[in-house]
């Protein structure tokens, strides 16, 4: 459901990563995995990793020496809502061409294009 919100690699915001992170992260995974599934530098897969590990989002195992990184269940909701909200914002005629809606702000008022 959320994966396929992901096929365009065009510019992708905050929360778009933070929940790629998470989806990748399911059912544990290493560090560098998550790295190159989800297009990261290094930086900023600390960066990121970081701050979820902060929000209680994602949490570390060690198996073997090794740190595996899961999506905990506050991390699931997120990944669940995010997917409503995502549903929400875009036109089933769009998901089907692979185009996503997209909303300017105009003054005070914020209209779609």
């Amino acid at each position: 459901m959320v994966k396929d919100l992901f096929n365009s690699r065009k510019r992708r915001d905050r929360l778009s990563i933070i929940a790629e992170i998470l989806e990748i992260a399911r059912k544990g995974v290493l560090k560098t995995k998550i790295m190159y599934q989800a297009n990261l530098s290094f930086a900023q897969l600390n960066d990121y990793i970081s701050l979820l590990l902060d929000l209680n989002l994602l949490k570390t195992l060690k198996v073997s020496e090794r740190n595996i990184y899961e999506t905990t269940d506050k991390g699931s909701r997120f990944l669940q809502r995010f997917g409503e909200i995502r549903e929400i914002m875009v036109k089933e005629s769009d998901v089907k061409n692979g185009n996503s809606l997209h909303l300017v702000k105009r003054g005070t008022r914020v209209v779609s294009l």
